[in-house]
Parts: C-alpha cells; sequence; structure tokens
C-alpha cells in the first residue's frame, strides 16, 4: 500500500506532508507518495532528521489510496487531519473536501 510522511510543523502545530524534495508543506497532493517499505524507511529517516532540527514534530508514515488522482489517507484520523474538522465545511477551503 502506497504511504506518505505527515509531521506537525513546530512553528505553527500545521499538519503538514514531506514532500519528494523534502519540503513540508499543508496540501496533502503534493506529498511524496511511497510505493515501498524501502522507500518509506529512507523517507522516515530524513524527516526525523527535521524533527532534531526542530521544523517538526510527530513524524508518521501513513497508507494513503488514490481516489481518482487526489491522495487520500486510509485512516479517518489521518483524514481529518488532512482535510480539516468535520464540523466545518469552510475549513481549509483550499484543499479538496472530506470524503466519507
Amino acid at each position: 500500500m502506497p504511504q506518505i510522511v505527515t509531521a506537525n510543523r513546530l512553528a505553527d502545530g500545521d499538519v503538514v506532508f514531506r514532500t519528494a524534495s523534502g519540503d513540508w508543506v499543508r496540501d496533502v497532493n503534493a506529498a511524496e507518495v511511497l510505493s515501498d517499505k524501502a522507500a518509506a524507511t529512507t523517507a522516515e529517516l530524513a524527516a526525523k532528521a527535521d524533527v532534531a532540527a526542530a521544523r517538526v514534530i510527530e513524524v508518521e508514515v501513513i497508507d494513503v489510496t488514490d481516489a481518482d488522482g487526489a491522495i487520500v489517507p486510509v485512516r479517518l484520523r489521518e483524514r481529518i487531519r488532512a482535510f480539516g474538522p468535520t464540523v466545518k465545511s469552510d475549513h481549509r477551503a483550499d484543499l479538496k473536501p472530506f470524503a466519507s
């Protein structure tokens, strides 16, 4: 199953996703999709270096699926983190809305 790396940005607490270039962005669709365990391990180790550098905290590798070309986390908790609270439809309007 494909995976991505997520964390919280230390400066403001935002949920962020690691890109292929090693940047951290809010848009889940910009995340690097990791297709095997070796790639996930390498990305996670690089992300943990960002923890040591006080850029992010709570690094986690999560399972995702492809939904019509969009990255969608498998677990409900991670979908909420990616797309915002389920009680407010206008939260993070720049991102694809939460899909149940």
